[in-house]
């Protein structure tokens, strides 16, 4: 098992984990993911983090900079779309993927990081909360563009 960034190596894999996120998702084409995959690739701002057990993507997150105006121009980390093959729940990947995006987050001198979680995703919650984020310091609110 190894702990990396991903790359565009990884990508037909990311997308096969990411059926089990929502299996209700639109499947991009391959093509559409490959772009969609370059445009990220060329943002140093965007990392996707994951644990590979013999180039089979199987634990997932992605994290991203964005630079701020306030708190003395510390950035802010968003991480999102966490996510762990079923076979391999319950081995600590995801603890070491969010790991990485956090450690990412340092390396931007982030004053936080920000992640988001089903509203009714509660065992997730409570992983989370243990990871050491703050379900209740703020509430976020999102607005669907579909």
């Amino acid at each position: 098992m190894e702990f990396r960034r991903l790359t565009g190596s990884d990508l037909t894999s990311l997308l096969e984990l990411y059926r089990q996120l929502d299996g209700d998702d639109v499947q991009l084409t391959p093509g559409q993911s490959a772009m969609v995959w370059e445009e990220i690739e060329n943002n140093d701002n965007i990392q996707y983090f994951g644990a590979v057990d013999n180039g089979k993507v199987v634990s997932t997150c992605y994290a991203v900079y964005i630079p701020n105006l306030t708190r003395g121009g510390r950035g802010i980390c968003f991480v999102e779309n966490v996510v762990t093959d079923r076979e391999y729940r319950n081995l600590g990947l995801a603890g070491k993927v969010i790991d990485m995006a956090v450690a990412f987050a340092k390396e931007h001198h982030c004053y936080k990081v920000i992640l988001q979680s089903g509203a009714a995703r509660s065992e997730a919650h409570r992983f989370y909360e243990h990871k050491g984020f703050n379900g209740t310091s703020k509430k976020a609110f999102d607005m669907r563009l579909d």
